[in-house]
């Protein structure tokens, strides 16, 4: 490799040594498709063809169900305030008087509980392998978004590592006083606070050193790692935009998309 010249990023990170910022753009044309209408039909038609190629992903099961509970603790949730909450139509179910139970609302918590599902599982599982410097590079190279904003979020990103040890230590510096034995909410919301005043001291030290290293100076940055936009990526963004396509097409063959 000639003297100089910024070494290639390493193969095989991420999904397959794609730039990350691929399934970014991906899973934002995918939803662009899916919040086009809130029909059961074309959510249900993307979620089979997402599930239908996770496998091609090779993600571990534990894996990834540790990484999607999010999404799968929030669709419940949405699923049950839509149905209660939401517009009533058709035949009635119940009424409490603050919520009403309707077909059209349970039809509307199924598509909008499938469309959740739908949207969410792509943007969680895309980025479970997915290196931040890698992002931050795409961000920056690619989409040409601020430097200064993307090593910001880069920095916190790196940093989001150590709350969990900033927690052990304040939970046996509290211990070790004497302050761990009862009431735990209580200490739990104290020590919450401290942790929140030990970020903003440490998000300051890292502003004031990334400065004086000249993160913040004006002027073209330079990358050590190129980001590039090549056939791998173009491929990933028309899968995703490409379910998207398949499930309006199909909805409206089927007569149930609605804008």
């Amino acid at each position: 490799m000639p003297p100089g010249r910024p070494a290639p990023p390493p193969a095989g990170r991420g999904i397959r040594g794609v730039q990350p910022v691929a399934a970014l753009l991906g899973v934002l044309g995918l939803g662009v498709f899916l919040v086009l209408s809130l029909d059961v039909v074309s959510a249900a038609v993307a979620l089979g063809l997402e599930l239908a190629l996770l496998p091609l992903l090779r993600i571990p099961p534990r894996t990834l169900l540790l990484r999607t509970s999010p999404v799968l603790l929030a669709v419940p949730l949405t699923a049950l305030s839509i149905a209660l909450y939401g517009r009533p139509s058709g035949r009635e179910w119940f009424d409490l008087g603050f919520a009403h139970v309707t077909d059209g609302s349970l039809t509307l918590a199924l598509a909008t509980a499938l469309r959740v599902l739908a949207i969410g599982l792509p943007g969680v599982v895309l980025f479970i392998r997915a290196d931040p410097t890698d992002l931050a590079d795409g961000l920056a190279q690619v989409l040409r978004l601020p430097a200064r904003f993307v090593l910001g979020a880069l920095a916190a990103v790196r940093m989001i590592t150590l709350l969990g040890d900033d927690w052990r230590q304040l939970a046996m510096a509290r211990r070790a006083r004497g302050l761990a034995d009862t009431g735990r909410i209580r200490r739990a919301a104290s020590m919450a606070f401290a942790l929140l005043v030990l970020a903003l001291r440490r998000g300051t030290t890292l502003a004031v050193a990334m400065e004086s290293r000249g993160f913040g100076a004006p002027g073209r940055r330079t990358w050590a790692r190129p980001a590039r936009f090549r056939g791998p990526e173009w491929a990933m963004v028309a899968v995703l935009v490409a379910i998207g396509v398949v499930a309006t097409a199909v909805a409206i063959a089927a007569g149930t998309w609605r804008a």
